[in-house]
């Protein structure tokens, strides 16, 4: 019987077929969904890396349908206002006065209110259009009644007076245009109207006769109004006209101002000028005091206040000498520091513009103390010529002083001076304070030759200076002190202070080239107070190098001094060397004893210069600097430069072998062969493990081939002979100690002499054999090869493995 199940079961079981339909449905439409893309992809083109895809019909357009019409507008009215230029200027005389009148009165009505309408149906970039048109139709306009009906009027004047018209028109206009109910307000009108308002003030002072001074004061005036009209209106584009137009006219009449006061021949012009770039002064200020961003108060402030320094410091440079000009300007800089009032953004500006004027009037002293600095490189080609006139003849040898630096010790004092104590922040016044003590030492360096001092005074000045300046260096570090607890401009301060002796102490020395005393006096001045310097341990490693320097060369001009030649000049250079050798080994700072050592090593290279044209005192020279190495080389720490002083004994031997004229090559080499195999042995009792190529190749190496390059050439037989006996007992050492090295190269040397020896022989033989002997020979000979190859490359295989198994 069939079963019919209850409704609601069988409801159950319908609504359960039904979900799992639908859920094959949406996995079917997945599946149609993927192999669709499949096959699309698949029939599209291959895009390439790097190449970018074509577009489709639907690419974005690359203009859009505002800049379009924008330019369509500003093309359109150009071409009309040249049109109207055309009929203007062309066209003109076809008509009568009545007709010219209506056409241009009724074209630049029609045009100027034609925005009105367009306003209204909210067309504004063609009201915008339109209404620079009707601009351009009143210049037209203007001018038509100039050509016209003021035909006898002069050009400035009537100039003046349309742009003035034009100015109040086209600000009437924009607001008239603004005012109007319903309507948008149009961007050009005003932002035009301030643009011709440059014209009217400068061309009434022209057309009233004015000079330069009434021009440029009109300009200023002209950039005042546009910086009182950027400041104050809340609209976007006549802020910004206004503002372009204010720096415009204002670096303008600022730059006129200032070739005004440059140009001044006496106090009134000058005071004229002055009051000119006072009123730029006054208005720079004012825009900073109201300006809305801190960056703009701060070079507005700049700018007024260097407007005032030029102004006052003009006045002054034509009352006082041409030497005092300079100091003049900076006197006025300097006292902007203590009239700086007002905002802080105000007063960073005014600081700023103290900060330029001083920094000008440093770079004005640069080249007298360049000349100072420099200067005296010459002395070493006019060496002991005779004292100088002064001090200014002393630095300026073969160089040319500058003119008005009568002045520049005491500019840099006063800067040094602002420097010191104007500046307070924790940041800068460290490097305020070094900056102030480089200054302090340029003005007394320059001082002598400024003020034209007396030779030796000027010596005598450079000479405390050097003492002055390594004073700090003079103090031992109290040990006591907690190192916080230290000042923290002490040590900057002593390290710029013996940086800034260095090249004080070079000058000093240039400039006592000029008279032997003064020479040795100088340099043993110098040696004593880098020396001391050294000894109390601060600023230890540059002054103790400075000190083997100076020593260094006293030394040498003693021996000038004593009419010494060179080479013997070199045996009194080796006590620098020497002292160097004795002063690095004191305990103390790592790297004051290697400034030690390479000062002294260089003192040793002088030594060993004066000494090369003569051969004896060279290797002299040499096995001394050989004996100072192998002092030094007793120290632990400093056990290599014993190879230095080895290399050093081998030369001094080359040399005086060289002298005696000693050309046998053994003499050279065995100097060097025995303390190598010396080292060697040592080396391999030590470290049994090491090679045997390591402990005695080198040595062995250095006699045997120079002595087997000249058997070859040797026609005697007493050295072949004593070749082949020594190759000969290398060769049986090795084989009995099973050392690699004496094996290998006495064997080789034993070869090639006895092949050298024997040559003549084959050479005889060769030739009495018939012509085929030797290719019958040569193919036996491959042939026994060939047959016995394997047993060859056995061999071979042995004689490496023993070979191997050796030291």
């Amino acid at each position: 019987m069939t079963y019919f199940p209850p409704p609601a079961e069988e409801l159950r079981f319908l609504d359960s077929e039904l979900r799992q339909l639908d859920a094959r449905r949406a996995q079917l439409l997945a599946r149609r969904a993927w192999l669709i893309t499949t096959l699309q992809q698949a029939a599209a083109p291959p895009v390439w890396p790097g190449r970018p895809a074509q577009p489709g019909p639907s690419a974005r357009p690359e203009a859009g349908a505002p800049g379009v019409q924008n330019v369509l507008l500003l093309l359109g009215g150009i071409l009309l206002t040249i049109a109207a230029m055309v009929f203007t200027l062309v066209s003109w005389g076809h008509l009568g006065i009545a007709g010219r009148s209506l056409v241009l009165g009724a074209v630049t009505l029609a045009v100027l209110g034609a925005p009105v309408a367009l306003l209204r149906r909210g067309l504004r970039s063609t009201a915008e259009s339109v209404a620079g048109l009707g601009l351009a139709l009143t210049v037209l306009d203007a001018y038509a009644l100039h050509e016209v009906v003021f035909t006898a009027a002069d050009g400035t004047t009537y100039a003046a007076v349309a742009s003035t018209v034009l100015a109040a028109l086209w600000a009437a206009y924009g607001t008239a245009l603004t005012a109007l109910p319903g309507s948008a307000t149009l961007r050009l009108p005003h932002p035009a109207a301030l643009a011709v308002a440059q014209l009217p003030l400068v061309l009434w002072t022209i057309a009233l006769g004015g000079g330069p001074l009434p021009v440029t004061g009109a300009v200023l005036l002209t950039a005042a109004f546009d910086a009182a009209v950027a400041l104050r209106t809340s609209e976007r584009p006549v802020r910004v006209v206004a503002t372009v137009c204010a720096f415009g006219t204002g670096g303008c009449g600022v730059l006129a101002a200032g070739l005004l006061s440059l140009g001044a021949a006496g106090p009134s012009a000058a005071a004229r000028a002055a009051a000119l770039l006072f009123l730029a002064a006054v208005i720079a200020l004012g825009v900073a005091r109201f300006a809305p961003r801190a960056g703009l108060a701060t070079g507005m402030a700049a700018t007024g206040a260097l407007c005032g320094v030029a102004g006052l410091g003009g006045v002054l440079r034509v009352s006082v000498p041409g030497d005092w000009a300079v100091p003049a300007f900076l006197a006025c800089g300097i006292a902007l520091l203590a009239a700086a009032r007002g905002p802080r953004a105000v007063r960073r500006g005014v600081a700023l513009a103290s900060g330029l004027v001083q920094a000008g009037a440093v770079l004005w002293a640069v080249p007298a103390v360049a000349v100072t600095l420099l200067g005296p490189a010459a002395w070493p080609w006019h060496l002991w010529s005779g004292a100088p006139a002064d001090a200014r003849a002393a630095v300026a040898v073969d160089a040319f002083w500058p003119p008005y630096a009568v002045t520049v010790p005491l500019i840099l004092l006063a800067v040094a001076a602002v420097l010191a104590t104007a500046v307070r922040g924790e940041e800068w016044r460290p490097r305020a304070s070094a900056a102030a003590l480089a200054l302090t030492w340029a003005a007394v360096l320059v001082t002598p030759a400024a003020l034209e001092l007396p030779y030796v005074v000027g010596l005598v000045i450079q000479g405390l200076a050097v003492a002055v300046l390594l004073a700090p260096a003079l103090q031992r570090p109290a040990l006591q002190r907690p190192a916080l607890q230290r000042p923290a401009l002490q040590r900057p301060a002593a390290q710029t202070a013996t940086a800034l002796a260095l090249p004080t102490s070079l000058g000093l020395a240039l400039q006592s080239l000029a008279t032997e005393p003064a020479t040795l006096t100088v340099l043993a001045s110098l040696t004593a107070v880098f020396a001391a310097a050294a000894w109390r341990g601060r600023q230890a490693p540059v002054a103790s190098a400075a000190a083997l320097g100076w020593a260094t060369t006293l030394a040498c001009a003693v021996g000038a001094s004593a009419g010494w030649r060179p080479e013997h000049t070199a045996l009194l250079v080796l006590v620098v060397p020497l002292a160097a050798a004795l002063l690095a080994a004191r305990p103390g700072d790592a790297a004051t004893t290697v400034t030690v050592e390479v000062t002294g090593s260089v003192a040793g290279l002088v030594a060993v210069g004066l000494a090369v044209t003569d051969p004896p005192l060279l290797a002299l020279v040499l096995s001394l600097c050989g004996v100072i190495a192998a002092g030094t080389a007793v120290r632990p720490d400093r056990r290599c430069v014993g190879y230095a002083a080895v290399a050093l004994f081998v030369l001094a031997a080359w040399v005086r072998l060289a002298a005696w004229r000693v050309g046998l090559p053994e003499a050279y080499t065995l100097p060097v062969t025995v303390p190598a195999l010396l080292v060697g042995a040592l080396r391999r009792r030590r470290d049994p493990a090491a090679s045997s190529w390591t402990a005695y190749g080198p040595g062995l190496t250095v006699t045997l081939l120079p002595s087997l390059a000249t058997a070859w050439s040797d026609v005697e037989w007493t050295r072949p002979l004593l070749l082949g006996a020594a190759g000969l007992l290398l060769t049986l050492l090795g084989a009995r100690h099973r050392l690699r090295a004496p094996l290998v190269l006495g064997g080789s040397v034993l070869a090639l002499v006895t092949l050298h020896e024997l040559a003549p022989y084959l050479v005889q033989v060769t030739d009495a054999l018939p012509r085929w002997v030797p290719p019958a020979l040569a193919g036996l000979l491959l042939l026994a090869l060939g047959a016995t190859y394997e047993q060859r490359l056995r061999d071979v295989r042995r004689v490496r493995e023993v070979l191997g198994r050796m030291n």
